[in-house]
């Protein structure tokens, strides 16, 4: 397992329309995680939750067959315009999850989803930016559907990518790959100060026991698992 300093991974310059979630640390710790993977011309990659695509066009530049999905029209479009702007081929479809795609396989799924554990007050919107990172009450709302159906859009021996929070529990999102039958493990961890999103909403964490009074960084993790 790699712990480390979360380092920009040669994702080039990517524009964000407003209300699009741009590349951030946890985006990084992603692509290198990506970058460990043996990916050779003509492996099919997925990316769920793509956002501004910027993990899109870098599986482009290793060589990738590239599918992206985002619920977000803004990122959609973000999305192709990056993957325009750097000269790569990237298929982006709008819709939830893998549900535009479900009838495919890939080798390999990539996905930064939603994940900030959110107070019922601020549920999100489908027209609102915070649909980006609000995740429900225990921030598990996309990543538990993703550990779900992952095995069902990769290929015999196939591999899911996906960062979170520590905040989510990490042992949850194993245990969930765990019981589809695919073998998961936190393959990357990084400590990074809390984002505006979280230091707004320390006081609400604190209360709920997410974080303790001294915790002042959130570690983020990635999970690899591999189907069977």
């Amino acid at each position: 397992m790699t712990t480390a300093a979360v380092r920009p991974a040669g994702l080039g310059n990517v524009w964000t329309l407003p209300g699009v979630y741009a590349p951030q640390a946890d985006t990084h710790l992603l692509a290198a995680a990506l970058q460990a993977e043996e990916i050779a011309k003509g492996t099919d990659v997925l990316d769920v939750c793509t956002g501004s695509g910027a993990l899109a066009v870098l599986a482009a530049r290793m060589g990738a067959r590239v599918s992206a999905t985002d619920i977000s029209r803004r990122a959609v479009m973000t999305a192709r315009l990056n993957a325009a702007r750097a000269g790569q081929r990237v298929r982006v479809l709008h819709g939830d999850l893998t549900g535009p795609l479900a009838q495919q396989r890939f080798d390999i799924v990539v996905s930064n989803p939603p994940y900030v554990p959110t107070p019922p007050a601020h549920r999100p919107r489908k027209h609102r930016s915070s649909v980006a990172w609000n995740a429900g009450h225990s921030g598990r709302q996309a990543l538990d559907r993703i550990c779900a159906h992952a095995p069902n859009v990769l290929h015999p021996h196939g591999v899911l990518l996906i960062v979170h929070s520590a905040l989510c529990d990490a042992d949850e999102t194993v245990r969930r790959l765990a019981d589809t039958g695919m073998r998961s493990s936190v393959t990357h961890r990084a400590r990074v100060p809390f984002g505006p999103v979280i230091t707004q909403r320390l006081p609400w964490l604190r209360a709920q026991g997410l974080l303790h009074p001294d915790e002042d960084t959130e570690e983020l993790v990635v999970v690899r698992a591999e189907r069977n």
